[in-house]
């Protein structure tokens, strides 16, 4: 069906229980919180009525989560794909502020010495490169209908930085990427016609996060 209209939604996670305010990335156990789980049935709500013919997720738990709702509320199972993990960071587990978190620590500094790449983690190129893949791959197995994928914060904007032809580095703290909010690319055939945003948990959808 060349130039059929596709749409894949990139889908980040709901609030995650996280009473330690560690910066968790790949860490295992880290759950939704109850807000969490009422957003990830709010982004299944939102999308009750489209045409979604497939759901995938990150393997993270907290993903998993946010994406039964949709599964159910299509009928469909949830497959994994790993290259919607979150990105790898070298302080994971870790406390990240300037006080008691790991920027007072010297030993850290030399992670932070060039925010481009960055140093700190996997490469913006690399992240949007597998994520955008995942994507593709969803695209061209649904053609002509739509697919939700359940990512994480940073994978989801530097995928959509990389679709709409921007430089991947950026401003963590200017990323349009809320706790469950759908960015939506839309295709005709394989060509990017469009980028969608909206936010199922209102205001919610706007607090902080870690590693998420």
């Amino acid at each position: 069906m060349t130039g059929a209209r596709t749409t894949v939604h990139l889908l980040r996670h709901g609030e995650v229980h996280n009473p330690e305010g560690v910066l968790y990335g790949r860490l295992p156990g880290f759950r939704l919180s109850d807000d969490g789980l009422a957003m990830a049935h709010a982004a299944a709500e939102a999308l009750r009525g489209r045409d979604v013919t497939a759901v995938v997720s990150s393997p993270l738990q907290r993903a998993q989560e946010t994406a039964a709702p949709i599964g159910e509320v299509f009928g469909l199972p949830v497959s994994l794909d790993e290259r919607l993990l979150e990105s790898e960071n070298h302080f994971e587990g870790k406390a990240f502020g300037v006080g008691d978190g790991a920027l007072r620590h010297p030993a850290n500094w030399p992670h932070l010495r060039n925010p481009f790449t960055p140093s700190w983690g996997e490469p913006y190129t690399a992240v949007a490169a597998r994520v955008l893949a995942a994507v593709a791959d969803v695209r061209d197995r649904v053609t002509g209908h739509e697919a939700v994928c359940v990512s994480h914060q940073l994978p989801i904007w530097t995928a959509r930085r990389a679709a709409e032809g921007r430089r991947l580095w950026h401003r963590p703290d200017r990323r349009q990427c809320g706790l469950a909010s759908l960015t939506s690319l839309v295709y005709e055939g394989e060509r990017l016609v469009r980028v969608d945003y909206t936010e199922p948990a209102g205001a919610a959808s706007r607090r902080p996060g870690f590693g998420a």
